[in-house]
């Protein structure tokens, strides 16, 4: 479903007239041979295109121009491979949409010390211009990423592509369409917000179905569909034993089938990236979708339960960013703790929806009662999930702002079977520990719905949070309530005078 080699980064270079058309031509070809380099990286996620070098304003707003109309475009790479006079970069600048990053490199990996002349000067001037573009930037208060290194080098190339997966979930953002079946959690706070001004400022659109309209789809699955769909789970997952021998299970494995098929339909027919559920409104289903929203997740779809629109979008935008990279993604919850002194620990997991991309293994398919609802027992998918480096982001409505916050986590493994949870779930230590993480998370109002993902790194989120022009809040291993608490009083004087 996401394929981030549809998506374009264009390669930008900057110089000027005044070093001659023997100069600027060394400049084309130095630049195409970085651009070949980068596409034949396989660091780089997308497809990387060479532009002609800009030597006026003129050709900076017309590119600029183009940028904006390209669809497949999804940012600028700059490199001022000489001097470039900033002065010709405001207008193009001032009406450019997409993220740029500034690539702060030079063609040459080092000084030849023997033979360097002023010519060689002249041509490699990077540490020069860039210092005039870095200043126009800041003058104009823009958002972009900075990277410093040598075009060759891996972790250069690496800082390139989480800044391009960060802007591809950017471009995906613009103009999707989230679907919410139902309303919010009732008397929930931080699932509602301001969905006019998340389309103004972050792109997407978010509008209310009645569970009635997705029902219609529902209604019109097939026999024939939902044997083709049950073919299916029997060839990727376990199928638990209780379900291969109960004709009563077997029957709600058939209707959530059912409700998968419909919702697949809906969601397609619709062109939505994302979507929410909520087990207050599921009139006219037998079961609240569980297995449907986990395999809807696990083709790249956003979720988020009782309503929470936002954290489908954040979902959506996290899956795009970590399309081709090893982990998954998921919608998550912190659900429970482990207040062990000598090692507290989370752990997450929500009623039925958590995505199998972060699955430890097969899934096992089965069925159980939910206890809560009130409907037929669902299909879920249960499983533990894989150990290692992970995060929780969320994003929040203040009012004033949005804000987003990521905490680092390692996912360890339980400390005993969970026979009797028949849930997806994941344990995990938070940095820099739980009592730190949590109390910082509180202070700056972090939902309880997450992503959760072991693909997605906080410096892909902060890219994203800086194109979004919304606050961004990191809890790690050097975070530190004190120092936590001036920073949140920082920011609120800041975003309270912009």
């Amino acid at each position: 479903m996401i394929n981030l080699k549809e998506y374009e980064a264009w390669f930008v270079t900057g110089s000027q007239h005044l070093y001659g058309e023997e100069t600027l031509k060394q400049v084309a070809d130095d630049s195409q041979k970085i651009v070949k380099a980068l596409s034949e990286s396989p660091n780089i996620p997308v497809k990387i295109v060479f532009k002609n070098v800009l030597t006026t304003p003129e050709e900076i707003y017309k590119l600029c121009l183009e940028a904006n109309a390209a669809p497949n475009c999804v940012g600028l790479i700059t490199w001022m491979h000489t001097f470039s006079p900033s002065k010709m970069w405001i207008a193009g600048l001032k009406i450019l949409q997409k993220p740029f990053v500034h690539f702060h490199t030079q063609f040459n990996r080092e000084i030849p010390w023997g033979n360097i002349d002023m010519d060689f000067m002249n041509l490699n001037q990077s540490a020069h211009g860039g210092r005039e573009f870095g200043f126009i930037c800041t003058r104009m208060k823009l958002n972009r990423k900075v990277v410093v290194g040598y075009w060759q080098d891996q972790d250069a190339q690496e800082e390139l592509a989480t800044w391009m997966r960060a802007a591809c979930a950017w471009h995906d953002t613009q103009g999707a369409k989230i679907a919410r079946f139902g309303d919010n959690m009732r008397e929930v706070a931080v699932t509602e917000g301001d969905k006019v001004e998340a389309q103004f400022r972050l792109g997407y659109s978010v509008n209310g179905y009645g569970v009635g309209e997705l029902v219609d789809f529902v209604s019109k699955v097939t026999d024939s569909a939902i044997d083709k769909q049950i073919a299916l789970y029997l060839e990727t997952y376990h199928i638990s034993k209780a379900v291969s021998e109960s004709e009563n299970l077997q029957h709600e494995l058939r209707e959530a089938a059912k409700i998968e098929l419909g919702m697949r339909a809906f969601l397609e027919a619709g062109n939505f990236k994302g979507f929410t559920t909520t087990f207050e409104d599921l009139y006219g289903l037998e079961q609240l979708p569980g297995l449907a929203v986990q395999r809807l997740m696990a083709d790249g779809y956003g979720f988020g339960a009782e309503g929470d629109w936002k954290t489908a979008a954040l979902v959506r935008a996290m899956k795009v960013m970590s399309a081709g990279l090893k982990g998954g993604t998921s919608f998550m919850e912190d659900y429970t703790y482990h207040l062990d002194p000598k090692k507290m620990k989370v752990l997450g997991a929500h009623m039925l929806e958590v995505c199998a991309s972060i699955s430890d293994g097969q899934p096992s398919l089965e069925v159980h009662p939910l206890s809560i609802g009130g409907k037929a027992d669902p299909a879920r998918l249960v499983f533990n999930v894989r150990t290692g480096k992970a995060l929780n982001a969320t994003l929040i409505d203040l009012g004033n702002r949005f804000r987003m916050i990521v905490n680092k986590v390692e996912v360890v493994p339980p400390d005993a079977p969970l026979p009797k949870l028949p849930v997806a779930r994941v344990v995990w230590v938070p940095e820099p520990n739980l009592k730190v993480a949590a109390a910082a998370w509180i202070l700056a109002g972090g939902a309880h719905h997450t992503g959760f993902s072991q693909s997605v790194t906080a410096e892909h989120l902060e890219d994203f949070a800086d194109m979004a022009n919304i606050e961004y809040l990191l809890i790690d291993n050097d975070t530190k309530i004190r120092e936590f608490k001036k920073e949140l009083r920082f920011n609120e004087v800041y975003y309270s005078m912009r």
